[in-house]
């Protein structure tokens, strides 16, 4: 896995061939591996780096790779988002697993510290799970008060983990599709690029324009089984969690 850290380097006339689709909100250059933030893991670190594509001047293989690297950014920016809820939780409630992205020792945490309170369960309907919070009842009392405020960041923070969760799975699919057709369909690719080369030179370059994309087709068909994978933990995680507080 360690070669798909980073994209490969740019030679002198590539610079005007990439496709920049999605630019990182931190300032990263695309196709760059994000440096170590604390508290990630190793697997976590592996996934970072978004895509770029050459222009092969095959106006439909152009389109399917643009489409490829546009989704597949905004795919590992909702799958970066569910990391970033995790180790958010992690962080708030000084979870001791937090090389892990998992959710059972921060629920417990939270319960045990509302408990005089608040009883909190983690729910779990369809794909979908909640912090469910009920206010214990004192005896002639009939008002519920409003949530504390840290109690509502946790339950909105795990009900944001449940939709990134959700949703990267899904678009896996998409994603998965797309990937493989351009995989089957090197063969024929390689016959309409050099089709659309003027010259021997042109056509050296654009071979190995559609060469680097295909790398990078390899390189985000893994991560999306990584990402599919990860998300598909959370989900299996909370729904033991919810199991085993009925």
């Amino acid at each position: 896995m360690s070669s798909f850290l980073c994209c490969c380097c740019l030679n002198d006339n590539s610079s005007s061939e990439r496709q920049p689709l999605l630019n990182s909100k931190e300032g990263d250059g695309a196709g760059t591996a994000r440096p170590p933030r604390p508290g990630q893991d190793v697997a976590y670190l592996k996934q970072s780096g978004s895509l770029q594509m050459r222009r092969v001047n095959v106006p439909e293989l152009d389109q399917r790779f643009a489409d490829l690297a546009q989704t597949f950014n905004q795919h590992q920016e909702r799958y970066e988002r569910m990391v970033k809820g995790i180790r958010n939780l992690q962080k708030e409630y000084d979870c001791t697993r937090c090389d892990h992205m998992s959710l059972s020792e921060c629920v417990g945490k939270i319960m045990q510290e509302w408990e005089t309170k608040y009883k909190v369960t983690l729910k779990m309907k369809g794909y979908d799970f909640t912090l469910n919070v009920v206010p214990v009842s004192l005896e002639g009392e009939t008002e519920e008060e409003p949530l504390p405020p840290a109690l509502q960041h946790a339950q909105n923070e795990v009900r944001y983990i449940s939709d990134r969760a959700k949703v990267t799975i899904s678009k896996s699919t998409t994603l998965q599709e797309l990937t493989g057709w351009l995989l089957r369909s090197q063969s024929k690719m390689i016959e309409q690029v050099h089709g659309a080369a003027e010259n021997y030179q042109e056509q050296g370059r654009l071979k190995e324009n559609l060469e680097e994309n295909m790398r990078e087709v390899r390189r985000a068909q893994e991560f999306i089984q990584e990402y599919k994978q990860q998300a598909g933990e959370v989900l299996k995680e909370a729904a033991q969690i919810a199991e085993a507080q009925l």
